[in-house]
């Protein structure tokens, strides 16, 4: 009986795990905004807290906080318009141009694609083909402008969510602390959702400072080299920056395209991502793992996991979302002994003489 107890228990932990997928999943749209909000509350408390203490009221520092914020995300939107919309106009001739500068690796390609064909005609007994009727899809660049506005607008409602979490002060904890019985279980939770609160700040502080300088990096790399419109690659690099893994390879595809197309040369085309994707190997191998330090370091492993779970969960602001819910999530485990291990799978590899001398 107690096998059979624990089978079933197995097996309705299995289905409450999709079923929580499922729901992430299908309400991505009405959960986008909460976490957005959630995360901006928790990197912005600390700064509350810190001008309440200057006798600062919450709701005011809140209102200016989540309205500089506001004004940053205006007016990277107006930096970025004006060359979005001129690439968006130009993207079919520029298509052609790119493909005339490319044509030898464009030939291969188109012969290895002819070669495919045959085979496949020969394969099929060489009779006459059923025609397909080709069903016109939008531009590859239109749907990423829809899913950019979209996400700006969810985001704008994430911020506005933060404002009120922001605003109530104490609130929360206070609403924390009476849930528990105990003096020693109240003064756990309230360390531990400090402890959270501070780490998501940090990380979330530090990086997009990070990002920041590296965006002021590139655009300036690309304005010394002559790239068109080097405050556009400025602000991509800082945007693209928080997608771990594919982040600095997508900016740097995207730099490659518009250097071919700007310059006479194909070597001197892909120097910009040359540059670019050296300046986001610097930042990734040095400056980001020094200034956060070994407590925010995370496992390499569960890092590329977490990415690719969310990334299929809500695309790519699940993508820019993974790296924050897993240091939320390294921060919880390590705060509660019963998830520990777990904590200790998250974070980074211990070095052979750190071991030896614990």
């Amino acid at each position: 009986m107690d096998e059979t107890q624990v089978k079933i228990k197995n097996l309705l932990v299995f289905v409450s795990v999709i079923l929580a997928f499922a729901a992430l999943y299908f309400a991505r749209d009405m959960l986008l905004p909460v976490v957005i909000g959630l995360l901006v509350a928790l990197t912005l408390s600390p700064v509350v807290r810190t001008l309440a203490r200057a006798k600062i009221p919450e709701p005011i520092s809140a209102f200016g906080l989540i309205l500089g914020a506001l004004c940053i995300l205006g007016l990277g939107s107006y930096i970025l318009s004006g060359p979005i919309t001129a690439i968006l106009a130009d993207a079919p001739s520029m298509g052609v141009e790119l493909q005339q500068k490319l044509r030898g690796v464009s030939g291969f390609l188109k012969d290895a694609q002819n070669a495919t064909e045959q085979v496949e005609e020969i394969a099929s007994g060489g009779g006459d083909r059923t025609p397909v009727v080709a069903v016109e899809q939008p531009s590859l660049l239109v749907f990423a402008a829809g899913s950019v506005a979209n996400f700006m607008a969810l985001t704008v409602v994430g911020l506005i969510l933060a404002l009120f979490i922001l605003a109530s002060g104490n609130l929360f904890y206070v609403k924390l602390i009476d849930s528990f019985s105990s003096f020693a279980d109240k003064r756990r939770a309230v360390a531990t959702a400090r402890e959270i609160e501070q780490q998501i700040s940090r990380y979330f502080l530090t990086i997009t400072s990070i990002n920041a300088a590296l965006g002021l990096c590139i655009g300036a790399a690309m304005y010394a080299i002559g790239l068109p419109n080097p405050e556009l690659w400025g602000v991509l690099a800082f945007i693209l920056n928080f997608l771990p893994f594919i982040g600095a390879v997508t900016g740097a595809l995207l730099v490659a395209a518009f250097g071919i197309l700007s310059f006479d040369t194909l070597g001197f085309g892909l120097l910009p991502a040359a540059i670019y994707l050296l300046l986001t190997s610097i930042e990734g191998q040095f400056v980001t793992p020094h200034v956060l330090g070994r407590r925010l370091e995370l496992n390499t492993v569960s890092v590329f996991l977490t990415v690719i779970v969310w990334s299929w969960l809500w695309g790519i602001p699940g993508a820019l979302m993974a790296v924050p819910f897993l240091v939320l999530l390294k921060t919880t485990c390590t705060n509660v002994p019963s998830l520990n291990v777990l904590g200790n799978f998250l974070g980074p590899q211990l070095s052979t003489d750190t071991g030896s001398n614990a």
